[in-house]
């Protein structure tokens, strides 16, 4: 079972003395269609401001968020939202979701402000208060001037953001972004970036960001789930992993005598690092705070090791999710 921090531990039984639940739990989840197992067994607790899914094409991310939105059903297991089943309590749980999707699902012929006026009024908003909203969203995603033109003359950008400008229309307590950024040109990714930043820290709603960017989930996201094959294939808590600050080294080992790379390893190992061996002459170390690369190069020295190469790097969200598509857990 993959679970958050945030749902683990002491928040664990503040949870089941009525504190808040995860704002997604899924619980043996899986879909399929026809013989082909879309989803797997998914389980873990989530509660982070904004959660990112990330993985390959066909990975499940799509079908994930479509499932948690009502348009699946589950074939076994289910999954909540806030705590509400999203089988038994679809109808109120859409109430209090926006769903900014991958591709364009525009009405033709009409104004941009009309049709975000239609989407919260089919959230629940009553007209009036629907057509208040879609003008101050218009404003707040940068498209106010272009609120009366046909949503067919809108350029790329522009669709995109009226897209994230239908989905928060109405107030919702958790935002679904799939690929949000997708063919944006630079200053357009970065705009979009900046807007799903100032919705999280705002606090008013929660985010899921599903992209297959590493580069935009790690920009946006605190938690992120990597999927592959309809499984969650790791977990990753980047916020800790910040605080954290662990750094990497990958060491490629020369000629040595008998037992000398054994002996440098556990000389290592007594400075308090956690070490991996990759073959006879490579290995991963993680340094501890406090112990530097001379440290390593000392021990070296000390047992007659020669090191012909050393790569030196802090942790990165490309190195778990490399790690979680050759089916390693993330850690060395």
């Amino acid at each position: 079972m993959v679970t958050s921090t945030a749902a683990t531990g002491g928040e664990a039984q503040k949870q089941a003395a009525g504190a808040s639940p995860p704002v997604i739990d899924l619980d043996g989840l899986g879909v399929r269609f026809g013989r082909h197992q879309v989803l797997d067994d998914m389980r873990g607790a989530f509660s982070g401001r904004a959660i990112g899914l990330l993985g390959p094409n066909g990975a499940g991310k799509t079908t994930l968020l479509n499932t948690l939105l009502g348009f699946y059903r589950p074939t076994t297991g289910t999954a909540r939202l806030f705590g509400m089943d999203i089988t038994a309590q679809g109808r109120e749980l859409r109430r209090r979701v926006g769903y900014m999707p991958e591709r364009d699902a525009f009405i033709a012929g009409i104004s941009g402000v009309r049709f975000v006026r239609l989407m919260a009024e089919l959230s629940g908003l009553p007209s009036e208060a629907a057509l208040e909203r879609a003008h101050e969203v218009f404003f707040y995603v940068g498209l106010g001037e272009a609120r009366y033109r046909n949503v067919e003359t809108y350029s790329l950008g522009m669709k995109q953001l009226l897209k994230l400008a239908q989905a928060i229309a109405h107030g919702p307590s958790l935002l679904f972004l799939d690929e949000p950024t997708n063919g944006l040109d630079p200053p357009a990714r970065l705009r979009m970036l900046r807007l799903i930043r100032e919705i999280r820290d705002s606090g008013n709603a929660r985010i899921v960001v599903s992209s297959h960017l590493l580069r935009d989930v790690e920009e946006c996201c605190e938690e992120v789930l990597v999927l592959n094959r309809g499984k969650i294939a790791t977990y990753c808590n980047l916020a800790e992993e910040r605080r954290a600050n662990r750094r990497f080294l990958e060491l490629d080992l020369g000629a040595e005598r008998e037992g000398a790379g054994s002996a440098f390893r556990g000389a290592i190992e007594g400075l308090g690092c956690e070490v991996a061996v990759v073959n006879r002459r490579r290995i991963k170390a993680v340094l501890p705070p406090g112990v530097g690369v001379r440290h390593i190069y000392a021990a070296a020295i000390e047992q007659d090791v020669t090191i012909r190469r050393l790569d030196y790097k802090r942790t990165s969200l490309e190195d778990i999710f490399l790690k979680a598509m050759e089916g390693d857990d993330g850690r060395l």
